[in-house]
């Protein structure tokens, strides 16, 4: 079978940031800042992203570009012996389940993206009960709206890598960067856009050592660039051997890190901004509100209040929230099939539906339970199962992947790799510090 792949760095470029950047940077990044004490959460995030995020990715990019295979056939493929092959097969199989999972509360909470977004057309054309449905919590919109977004990642999934995956990414990607760039101007021209600008970058550096903060920071690394489920595993096994691995990895981390900062640019003085048109933005505990209700409540309420100007600034800012959805989505659902599709030998259209009706129904039952499981499942997969997914593919990669074959794969992009700076600290770094580092950062929020 022929396998896809990417046509050039660029391409790989924008479809793994896509896969990075979604609403883990656009929606979550800002929203933790604003829980986290502001600029003192970024700084620590940023520290994280290249000293255990960065080094992790890598592991996954090299496994998946020397095996070219899924996660569950890569890990085995470069075991050497049984016992290693069946805990590779376990942790493949447990990135598969996480990346479905992540992607069943991820449909939902795109489908409130997409029904926000449609809500200012209905407003135009004074389609006032449809706007209320579009906007208000309920059953019937959110199992809906959620199988519109499965259905749509579905049909970008089932065309494959270059018409699919590819294709899509190097469109939604660029206009992400000017719609958002855009938005930020906007705003920042915005009485009380200031306040929320020192919210988010003056430090407060009593907090930084706070271990709730550097979980928190740690969670919000690893789900926005899509660690430990597999996808950065996937898409390295689609880059072309002559792509200089470290560059690109670090291209991708880079873009990554921007796109969550620009949101965070775009989303707390927006905050203050709803502050100055009577927006109740402090919760009862006297923090920021933050999470559903950042994106849902306030910001909804700073478009209203711009009057007609606020109808567009809305529609753009939630079309953009859809783009970063669906970028990220794909590569989530990627994980999945590519397992069917290789290991099991079933058709790609086939894989595909088949894939995306497992994650709808799982969508549809947290949406039936949704005060016990929402919250549950988004704990349980970002803060539990991917750091420690990442640190099994870390151990995987400095403990169990032969380092000779490493050095090779690595020399095809990069032949004088030997002698630079990334060969001479990364096999070590990913073999001690990166299981280590994320141990601890892990078990702090137990004790």
């Amino acid at each position: 079978m022929q396998r896809g792949q990417f046509s050039s760095r660029l391409a790989f470029i924008f479809a793994a940031s896509g896969s990075a950047v979604g609403l883990g940077n656009i929606w979550g990044f800002p929203t933790n800042a604003a829980e986290n004490g502001g600029a003192a959460f970024v700084l620590m995030y940023l520290i994280l992203a290249f000293l255990l995020a960065y080094p992790a990715m890598m592991a996954e990019l090299i496994i998946g570009r020397h095996t070219r295979a899924n996660m569950v056939s890569a890990l085995q493929s470069i075991s050497p012996s049984q016992p290693s092959k069946s805990i590779g097969r376990l942790v493949g199989i447990g990135g598969m389940v996480a990346a479905g999972l992540i992607l069943s509360f991820y449909s939902i909470i795109a489908g409130w993206m997409l029904a926000f977004m449609l809500e200012p057309l209905t407003a135009v054309l004074g389609l006032g009960d449809i706007s209320r449905w579009l906007t208000d919590f309920s059953l019937a919109r959110n199992i809906g709206f959620a199988a519109i977004f499965v259905i749509l990642t579905v049909l970008i999934i089932s065309a494959g890598v270059e018409q699919g995956i590819e294709k899509w990414s190097s469109r939604l990607m660029p206009s992400l960067f000017i719609l958002m760039i855009g938005l930020i101007l906007y705003v920042l021209t915005q009485e009380g856009a200031m306040a929320g600008l020192k919210h988010y970058l003056v430090p407060d550096f009593s907090q930084i050592t706070d271990p709730k903060l550097i979980v928190s920071a740690m969670g919000q690394a690893f789900f926005s660039m899509s660690l430990g489920v597999g996808t950065m595993l996937v898409y390295g096994s689609y880059i072309r051997a002559d792509e200089n691995l470290p560059v690109v990895g670090a291209l991708v981390t880079l873009t990554d890190t921007s796109v969550a900062f620009l949101a965070g640019l775009l989303v707390l003085p927006a905050i203050f901004v709803a502050q100055e048109l009577g927006v109740t933005i402090y919760a009862e505990s006297g923090d920021l509100i933050a999470g559903p209700d950042l994106i849902f409540k306030v910001l909804p309420a700073l478009f209203d209040g711009m009057g007609v100007t606020g109808l567009f600034v809305g529609f753009v800012f939630f079309v953009l929230m859809s783009i970063a959805a669906v970028t990220s989505s794909i590569s989530m659902l990627e994980v999945p099939v590519s397992y069917a599709v290789e290991a099991h030998q079933v058709n790609r259209n086939k894989a595909t539906w088949l894939v995306g009706l497992i994650v709808l129904a799982i969508s549809t039952l947290i949406c039936l339970n949704f005060d016990s499981l929402f919250g549950f499942v988004i704990t349980t997969t970002t803060e539990r199962a991917q750091p420690l997914l990442s640190m099994m593919l870390c151990i995987f990669a400095g403990w169990i992947f032969y380092r000779n074959s490493i050095l090779e794969e690595l020399k095809s992009g990069s032949p004088d790799v030997e002698q630079g700076l990334f060969w001479k600290i990364w096999p070590t770094y990913v073999k001690f510090f990166c299981p280590l580092l994320i141990a601890i950062t892990f078990a702090q929020q137990f004790f």
